[in-house]
């Protein structure tokens, strides 16, 4: 009876829900193919019949008790079968085969942390969290290396072994999920059973057939032409009727041929066949190698005697001359083949250098300067001759206001000149040779500094207003003498009467001949230098308290011209060679300048403090920056013969140098104050107009100290004005 129910049953699941006893019978008993039925015994787990009941011959059956399946899935054994042995083989199989690969619900953990990097619950005890919400803990693994290889060489099974990411377990790969990776692997299908080269289903014939797929009308818009095609075809032959589309050019079938070398730079490395040295040519032959030469090339006897005997190197020539009756009566070249084959070698062995041309403009090498009419105001032409003094002009100088000039010569007299005008105002005899005027450059007195061989005299002119040297005279009669006396290198001497008319105040006297006085912006010191190479050479003097110091305890060298520093507390001392600024507040050596000259003859500071420009008697002129380094920035040799004097102005950028050419050179001289721009240096004006006397020309410049106008002295006795 439940074969044929079984057999008119078709699905493959049966389910019972009042189970009661049920009789299994083997698979053999049903007739037909039939698929392995499962039951589903009251909602438990199903049982396949295929697998749980082994075949029985029906001879045996029919005389056997039969197996009473309960719900519950739990074989029992009605008490008939209490006695058979071979039945009790069968229930353990049974038992065996059913639980063999069941897993309940609380082994088999789920994860439900879903699509998320497993690398955020590294630092956290657990792995995730199960169906119920629950955190599930990640098992302890304590195992070190040691462990780790034991296993590994004890478990056979390690080598399929595989940790689980979600749930952190072991998991033992089974024989076809091993059997899937290797497929995988190698690239074939994960299913075993599917074929990849299975024969394609012709669906859709390459015979036309009688009938259409579909019988379906055809539409009408199939036949009638399309409104919206329409439009768009004249909206496009519209466009090309305007020229917005361009219509394409047919294609031109010819072959092209490039130029391979065309675009290739010809100053490349890699371009071999421009790089190409030809092979140096040959000497031509000349009339000794002639087969009929001229009887003087024909060598005789003691000359071919001579030839054998020297070295193959230092022989003229490597063959004799030879005569011949004609052109056909000549042998074959004995040493051809040798000839040819040291030509090979030098044409190999000679080192061919190519010697790259630089092409530069010469344009190029000259710095661009800017143009002089850029560059004015600056002084151009010769404005005014002062003429009077009958021997050659060796100093000037000029009063703070620019109006009055004093000038120093070697016909023993100083004279005091009134700019604007070149008349000469005073003439003070002095008895001796003046080497060096100084104007005071306090605008509030009116003292001038003479130097006249051992002397220095300060001199009150007495031009201009009259309240100004009216209160000299007083600051200087105001002196109170100390009470004990001082020990002083110089004698500070009052001057008598008769030198009082002439305007004399002071003199200080020394123990040598001076060549140089210079003063202090202020006004109340002045420096003298002393021809000397002593450690007396440089003396510094204070007239308000007429007292005088050495300041160096050792000589340095001959002194050339000393010099104030215009706003700074540093004095400047040009030996022959170098020029050595110190600090007179700390009294030590600031900096040591290397002029590069053989002889240095003066020196200037512009007003800004910051250059110093050295005039040498090898007519050169340097200019140095302080801040930049202790070697000239920059050495002009834009004169013949040597430098006299050089000046800079107080309000321009200008500075001049006079030379024994007899001609000032008048350069723009710009100094910036950004500190990363160097200083402009341009000429921009030669100056002539002394006359050359004894080899000397100009001895003296000197700029106003307001107007962009240049005074000079000469050794013609004149003294020039250029504006």
């Amino acid at each position: 009876m439940l074969a044929s129910g079984l057999q008119a049953c078709q699905p493959e699941r049966i389910s019972c829900k009042n189970p009661g006893n049920l009789i299994l019978l083997p698979a053999q008993y049903f007739p037909g193919s039939l698929p392995p039925l499962s039951l589903r015994l009251g909602g438990a787990a199903l049982v396949s019949l295929e697998s749980v009941v082994e075949p029985v011959a029906p001879s045996e059956l029919l005389g056997q008790p039969v197996l009473r399946r309960e719900a519950k899935g739990t074989c029992r054994k009605s008490k008939v079968l209490e006695d058979d042995s071979s039945l009790k083989e069968n229930e353990g199989l049974l038992a065996q085969n059913e639980y063999d690969e069941d897993s309940s619900d609380e082994e088999d953990i789920r994860n439900t942390v879903g699509n998320i990097p497993m690398e955020w619950y590294q630092d956290f005890p657990h792995i995730g969290y199960d169906l119920e919400g629950k955190r599930i803990y990640k098992p302890i693994r304590n195992k070190d290396e040691l462990d780790m290889f034991l296993e590994k060489m004890e478990n056979p099974d390690y080598w399929r072994t595989v940790q689980d990411k979600m749930t952190g377990a072991d998991i033992k790969l089974t024989d076809e999920q091993v059997d899937l990776v290797h497929r995988l692997q190698k690239g074939q299908f994960g299913d075993v059973h599917f074929n990849p080269y299975e024969p394609a289903v012709d669906f859709f014939t390459h015979e036309v057939m009688i009938h259409p797929v579909t019988n379906r009308p055809a539409d009408k818009r199939s036949f009638i032409p399309s409104l919206i095609e329409k439009e768009k075809v004249s909206k496009l032959v519209h466009a090309i009727k305007m020229g917005w589309i361009k219509p394409r050019k047919p294609k031109d079938d010819t072959p092209t041929y490039y130029d391979l070398w065309a675009h290739e730079d010809p100053n490349s490395i890699l371009g071999r066949h421009k790089m190409h040295v030809p092979a140096p040519k040959m000497k031509l032959p000349g009339h000794e190698e002639s087969y009929n030469p001229p009887p003087e090339y024909l060598l005789s006897e003691e000359e071919k005697l001579a030839w054998e005997q020297q070295e193959p190197a230092e022989r003229k020539l490597n063959f004799v001359p030879q005569q011949y009756r004609c052109l056909r009566a000549v042998p074959a070249y004995s040493r051809f083949i040798h000839e040819r084959f040291e030509r090979c070698l030098d044409l190999y062995l000679c080192p061919r250098q190519r010697k790259m041309r630089v092409n530069v403009d010469p344009e190029d090498l000259i710095p661009k300067l800017p143009k002089p009419r850029d560059l004015q105001p600056f002084p151009t032409t010769l404005a005014l001759v002062y003429r009077g003094h009958t021997s050659l002009v060796r100093c000037l100088s000029i009063s703070p206001s620019g109006q009055w000039l004093v000038s120093g010569s070697d016909d023993c007299t100083v004279r005091f000149w009134e700019v604007s005008t070149a008349r000469c105002m005073k003439t003070l005899p002095v008895g001796g040779v003046v080497k060096s005027v100084a104007w005071n450059p306090n605008p509030t007195i009116c003292l001038v500094a003479i130097c006249v061989e051992q002397s220095v005299l300060l001199v009150n002119p007495c031009l201009g207003d009259k309240l100004l040297y009216g209160a000299t005279d007083q600051l200087l009669e105001s002196y109170v003498a100390p009470e004990e006396e001082r020990v002083q290198p110089v004698q500070w001497v009052v001057a008598t009467m008769e030198e009082h008319s002439k305007g004399i105040r002071l003199v200080v006297q020394h123990s040598k001949a001076l060549k140089q006085v210079t003063w202090h912006g202020k006004g109340d010191y002045f420096a003298s230098v002393v021809s000397d190479n002593s450690n007396m050479q440089v003396l510094i003097h204070q007239t308000s308290k007429r007292w005088s110091q050495n300041p160096f305890r050792k000589s340095k060298g001959l002194v050339q011209c000393v010099l104030f520093h215009p706003i700074r507390p540093y004095f400047f001392v040009a030996t022959q060679r170098y020029v050595r600024v110190y600090n007179l507040l700390k009294q030590e050596l600031t900096k040591k300048l290397m002029t590069n000259c053989k002889w240095v003859s003066s020196m200037a500071i512009h007003p800004g403090g910051d250059n110093v420009i050295c005039g040498s008697y090898d007519s050169k002129l340097a200019w140095f920056d302080l801040d930049l380094s202790t070697r000239p920035y920059q050495l002009l040799r834009h004169h013949k013969k040597a430098l006299r004097s050089v000046a800079f102005h107080k309000h321009y950028p200008l500075f001049a140098s006079g030379s024994d050419d007899g001609t000032v050179i008048v350069c723009h001289g710009m100094v910036y104050n950004d500190l990363l721009q160097n200083p402009l240096l341009v000429p921009v004006k030669v100056l002539k107009g002394h006359v050359l006397t004894l080899d000397l020309g100009v001895l003296d410049v000197l700029f106003h100290p307001t107007q962009p106008w240049v005074f000079s002295s000469g050794a013609d006795g004149t003294v020039r004005l250029y504006t």
